[in-house]
């Protein structure tokens, strides 16, 4: 059977990879070990372009070492939504009330959010499966905003979609599970493991080294 698989970038990242040694990550190896017996389509990774932090002002130039070692597998293609982050107000926890007006008391913080990504994977989600172009999907996230797509390629195409939960320590979503034909409980460690780049992957632009702080 072939299949596509649809990552959802930082929903893998903070729920398999952060604070483990396994971010250096060869996708198409971890789908194959992922899913056997499957011939592995298309690969599409959905991500932002990360941004500075004072703690960690590297941030943006590990990320762009791994986009370019991903670069060095055929049938992957990286779609890229936007960071926006601006200063905002949120309750302050725990929660405390204003004596004059009753309100609860809130501080100042740098909000960061993700734009665009969960849209953009829905959309080509939907645009590969009305193109014909595989016999199952497989999307490689426990976001429940991906419900509606998730169902319509079930149930309106009739085509089987699978779910990969990426959060080792969080259920797969009760909205996912309802739509789609099967689920993984986690991504085992042993296969983030076991799906790892070599330490200088060769590229067509010349060799790339694994970050040294991974």
């Amino acid at each position: 059977m072939k299949a596509n698989v649809y990552i959802d970038g930082f929903n893998l990242y903070f729920g398999a990879l952060k604070g483990t040694p396994y971010k250096w990550l060869n996708l198409l190896v971890m789908c194959q070990r992922l899913l056997p017996g499957r011939t592995i389509g298309k690969i599409r990774y959905f991500t932002s372009r990360v941004i500075p932090m004072q703690n960690d002002l590297q941030a943006p130039n590990r990320q762009d070492t791994y986009l370019r070692a991903l670069e060095t597998i055929p049938n992957l293609s990286v779609h890229f939504g936007r960071f926006s982050s601006h200063p905002a107000y949120a309750p302050a926890f725990p929660l405390t009330y204003s004596a004059s007006d009753g309100r609860a008391n809130t501080v100042r913080i740098l909000k960061t959010e993700e734009k665009r990504t969960d849209v953009n994977l829905a959309t080509l989600l939907l645009i590969d499966c009305v193109d014909d172009v595989f016999e199952e999907a497989v999307v490689v996230t426990n976001d429940s905003d991906l419900m509606l797509p998730i169902e319509y390629v079930d149930k309106r195409f009739g085509k089987t979609i699978g779910v990969i939960n990426p959060h080792h320590r969080r259920k797969v979503s009760t909205e996912l599970l309802q739509v789609a034909s099967w689920s993984f409980k986690e991504i085992n460690r042993s296969v983030l493991a076991a799906s790892q780049f070599p330490n200088m992957v060769n590229h067509p632009r010349g060799p790339i080294a694994k970050p040294s702080t991974w």
